[in-house]
């Protein structure tokens, strides 16, 4: 089961994650957010993880900055993967594969409910509920085993909304993803995550 830990901004905090298990890091760039990590406070993670735990999968995730200009930001700064959050275009993730070939995809049934896995480009879909970062669960039975938006989305997505670690194990049981992804979940307060939950997530998830 393949794990990522987001909306970190202490690299303290991302090398406790990684040191249980995380396979991915996320760190958020939106002012708007609790999370919001600054350049400086992404370059700290990025530079500590590499030294420590090379492997992780460094994801910078946006929800407002132009495509190109994330995956320039996500280059500079030394991430893997940009994470695009929201109503970016086919052309958008066409823009930033061009400068950083890495590019996830996330969204909702919500707000779209023909999602297919792939369809703008995307190396891997992160499906969330309908407010992203709000922490609020969602009907999963709408992507249960046998239900057409199912197959439309494969078996290699992220699961994330709502998640916590009292109930990862059962959300993980019930619709089998690929990988899952906790932001709010494993927090203290917003913005602030609680390492005890950060690693009960992860042991939550892997059963």
């Amino acid at each position: 089961m393949y794990v990522k830990i987001c909306g970190l901004r202490d690299a303290g905090i991302a090398l406790h994650a990684a040191r249980h298990g995380a396979d991915a890091i996320g760190v958020v760039m939106s002012p708007a957010s609790p999370r919001h990590a600054s350049d400086a406070d992404a370059r700290e993670v990025v530079s500590a993880i590499r030294a420590e735990a090379p492997d992780i999968d460094l994801v910078l995730v946006v929800n407002t900055l132009p495509a190109a200009e994330a995956a320039a930001i996500a280059a500079r700064l030394g991430f893997d993967v940009l994470q695009l959050h929201g109503g970016y275009s086919r052309d958008d993730f066409d823009a930033a594969r061009a400068i950083l070939p890495r590019v996830w995809r996330a969204t909702s049934i919500e707000h779209d409910p023909d999602l297919a896995a792939g369809d703008r480009g995307e190396e891997r879909l992160l499906l969330d509920g309908s407010t992203p970062g709000s922490g609020t669960a969602w009907d999963l039975g709408i992507i249960g085993p046998g239900t057409a938006a199912r197959r439309r989305l494969g078996d290699d997505w992220l699961l994330a909304g709502g998640l916590h670690p009292g109930n990862v194990g059962a959300a993980v049981a019930e619709v089998a993803p690929g990988g899952v992804d906790v932001s709010s979940g494993v927090e203290s307060s917003p913005g602030v995550k609680d390492p005890e939950l950060v690693a009960a997530f992860i042991r939550a998830a892997r059963g």
